[in-house]
């Protein structure tokens, strides 16, 4: 796509950013800010990263996240089962931010990224990917499953001295989503896709 020109975000150093190579990043030589990255691995890495989180959230979502057992009797739960009891407790501002955090969020966050790579693959992209792109950008902010899961291992200490907990495949694939979500930010070369949008739109006008 070539050379273009970038002002420095932090000392406003107007300068010439070259095409990058994959995994190599450009600092400004002002102030060391960096001001472009490319990200490494394949181009398809996200996607093949974002299919793998949409299935292991649905698990982590589905299945029993773990089983309790205590004085012969057993129960089992899921994240939305946790929540809506919660509910039914009066915690209702605690049931509401662990379903947003929790489900919706990274739900949506998983979702946006699938549509966002696969709309961007279009020729020309379609406009209302840039929209896509500000909403990922809001929603990765609030999935915050790291935080449930710490949550959740700080309670089965608490509790292991009371009953039997049995961690299920819920459990597990929360644990996998953790990991998964941070590498589908770490693949994803926003830059590049703005710069087709850009160019896209660009293009549209000039037909016009």
């Amino acid at each position: 796509m070539g050379a273009s020109l970038a002002a420095c975000p932090e000392c406003d150093l107007l300068q010439m950013l070259p095409p990058l190579a994959p995994g190599r990043r450009l600092r400004c030589p002002r102030c060391r800010c960096i001001l472009a990255a490319r990200p490494p691995g394949h181009a398809d890495l996200p996607l093949a990263l974002t299919c793998t989180a949409a299935v292991v959230y649905l698990m982590a979502n589905l299945l029993p996240m773990m089983g309790l057992s205590v004085v012969g009797r057993s129960a089992s739960t899921t994240i939305i089962g946790g929540a809506y009891e919660m509910w039914l407790q009066g915690q209702i501002v605690t049931a509401v931010l662990v379903g947003f955090c929790a489900v919706i969020a990274p739900g949506c966050y998983i979702a946006f990224v699938l549509v966002l790579l696969l709309g961007s693959r279009r020729s020309p992209v379609p406009g209302w990917v840039g929209e896509v792109l500000r909403w990922v950008h809001h929603l990765q902010i609030w999935a915050m499953l790291e935080v449930m899961l710490l949550g959740i291992l700080v309670a089965l200490v608490k509790i292991a001295e009371l009953a039997t907990v049995t961690p299920d495949f819920g459990l597990y694939s929360i644990g996998a989503l953790v990991v998964l979500i941070p590498a589908i930010q770490r693949t994803l070369d926003v830059d590049a896709l703005w710069a087709r949008i850009r160019w896209a739109g660009a293009t549209d006008e000039a037909v016009q």
